[in-house]
């Protein structure tokens, strides 16, 4: 799983299904064949093979993450799924970039005789959004605080073409300012420049950062996701054009109303110059299982889980030795996940009949490097993101509690209550389904079901917390419950073969919609 900050935590089918797969009757025999694929066995040797010492921890690039993504296309082929990737491959490639911003980038306002011209990593930085490709320039907007109107966040004042300079509080996360940013690359705003009162000297410990080499992926936002380059600058910068223009900083700083006008005679402009170090390549391995129905077939579940993990101590990321232990397995990160991946596509390419949609086994890269495999399918999906009804996303389900699993998202769309109900209905099962129950870590945000999420797939995460193991050497195969993992299998068997047999699509709760997919902007 993407760390973000390590906490230790101990911690009847549908009437549309397939006749013989009622509550009343139990399972049919295909269905009770293919759930008896999934074994406790299988579980742990598959785990075995991904984390084993030779992986060297699978990072994102590196030659062991290309071996674990041959061994699992190779599964797939076994198991006769349809390549999904590029080109009638089973690989979907993606580009990471090694560049470097240069320091002859800079953000700029002028007018009535005011010049701002703002170094990028001295007097300003990239605070989010992609680097654009050529300058960009405008007249500048003004906006003063949070929008009163988050639906209307500019009312009437016309936007397109615009640099907006924004007098927000330093303390406004990024991704508190995503719903306005989103309406903004709507309506044609095209970068944004964020006047903050942080401090001075953590100021500048940020902007010299954003002077090291990155490695992300080539396309990818430097920090959270924004549609448009965020460049801050701090008040002492913009003081000035602020003045000439008529504005006093203090008196907006003091002010308790939004306020959004344009500052007639003020332009923008924001230019961002890069160096390309290196570049690689990554994969995503995808499988497609057609589905039976002729209507529902071109509709399409997806089970996905990260194959790549943190790597060596001496060559990954945030790996450190133990001893004369330098390697960061990743057992149960998420090896456990990428294991239920393959048992699931094990046990649904063995049913006859299948089920009615198509059902889509994916496993990405570049989770731990901030879900670059999956924000690139998303972008680049081989199978119409229009088309899928749901991912139901597995990382780390092999540890902690042995009767009891989270599924994070179950508030925000129709698939919790398939998943009540579905686990309800299997108590051979001997687990329990609840909600996240650490809403203060972002839970949401820090896997790759997120990216499906953001573009409108109703999702479910099935997650079992993190543990003292959790990105260190001593997460092995050894210390995973494979039995139990083998249960949380069988219940994503359920709930997906629930999903791909009912003629209803899952649906968001509406207040979820809104604050997930229409805030991002996509």
């Amino acid at each position: 799983m993407r760390r973000s900050a390590l906490v230790l935590l101990l911690l009847p089918l549908s009437a549309a299904a397939l006749p013989a797969q009622t509550l009343a009757a139990g399972p049919g025999p295909g269905v009770r064949r293919a759930i008896e694929t999934i074994t406790e066995s299988d579980v742990r040797r598959r785990i075995g093979i991904l984390s084993d010492d030779s992986m060297r921890g699978r990072l994102t690039p590196s030659p062991q993450l290309e071996q674990v993504a041959g061994y699992i296309a190779s599964e797939f082929r076994r198991l006769g799924l349809r390549p999904g990737g590029d080109r009638g491959s089973f690989l979907q490639r993606y580009t990471i970039r090694r560049s470097q911003i240069d320091t002859s980038s800079f953000a700029m306002a002028m007018g009535h005789g005011a010049h701002g011209h703002w170094i990028l990593g001295r007097d300003a930085f990239l605070r989010a959004g992609p680097i654009p490709d050529a300058p960009l320039g405008g007249p500048i907007v003004l906006m003063v605080g949070m929008p009163a109107d988050t639906a209307r966040p500019f009312g009437d004042v016309p936007v397109r073409g615009a640099i907006v300079l924004h007098v927000v509080p330093a303390q406004v996360r990024t991704r508190a300012l995503m719903p306005t940013l989103a309406k903004a690359a709507a309506a044609g705003v095209r970068g944004w420049i964020a006047v903050t009162d942080r401090n001075a000297g953590f100021f500048g410990q940020l902007a010299r950062g954003t002077l090291a080499p990155q490695t992300r992926l080539a396309g990818g936002a430097p920090g959270a996701d924004s549609p448009i380059p965020v460049v801050e600058v701090l008040d002492a910068s913009a003081q000035a054009v602020l003045r000439a223009a008529g504005e006093d900083l203090a008196a907006l700083r003091a002010s308790r109303t939004p306020a959004v006008r344009a500052l007639a005679g003020v332009t923008g402009a924001v230019e961002v110059h890069q160096t390309v170090l290196s570049e690689a390549s990554a994969p995503n391995v995808i499988g497609v299982l057609e589905g039976s129905d002729q209507q529902l077939r071109g509709e399409y579940v997806f089970f996905t889980a990260h194959m790549d993990h943190i790597g060596t101590a001496a060559e990954g990321i945030d790996c450190a030795a133990a001893g004369a232990d330098s390697i960061c397995n990743g057992a149960d990160d998420d090896a456990s996940g990428t294991t239920g991946v393959l048992e699931l596509a094990e046990a649904f390419a063995s049913m006859n009949p299948r089920p009615r949609r198509s059902l889509v086994f994916m496993t990405v890269s570049g989770e731990e490097r901030g879900l670059w495999g999956s924000e690139y399918y998303s972008e680049h999906p081989t199978l119409p993101l229009v088309s899928t009804v749901a991912d139901l996303n597995i990382d780390m389900i092999g540890r902690n509690w042995r009767d009891t699993i989270v599924a994070i998202g179950k508030e925000h769309s129709s698939l919790g209550a398939v998943a009540n109900r579905v686990t309800a209905e299997h108590p051979e099962l001997d687990l329990r389904i609840i909600d996240d129950i650490w809403p203060e870590l972002g839970l949401y945000s820090r896997s790759d079901h997120f990216n499906f999420a953001r573009k409108g797939v109703p999702i479910l995460f099935f997650f079992n917390g993190v543990h003292p193991d959790y990105h260190r050497v001593s997460d092995s195969v050894e210390k995973i419950d494979a039995e139990k993992e083998a249960r949380i299998i069988k219940m994503v068997f359920y709930v997906g073969l629930d999903v791909a047999n009912t003629t209803a699509r899952p649906q968001w709760s509406p207040e979820s919609r809104r604050r997930i997919v229409e805030a991002v902007g996509n």
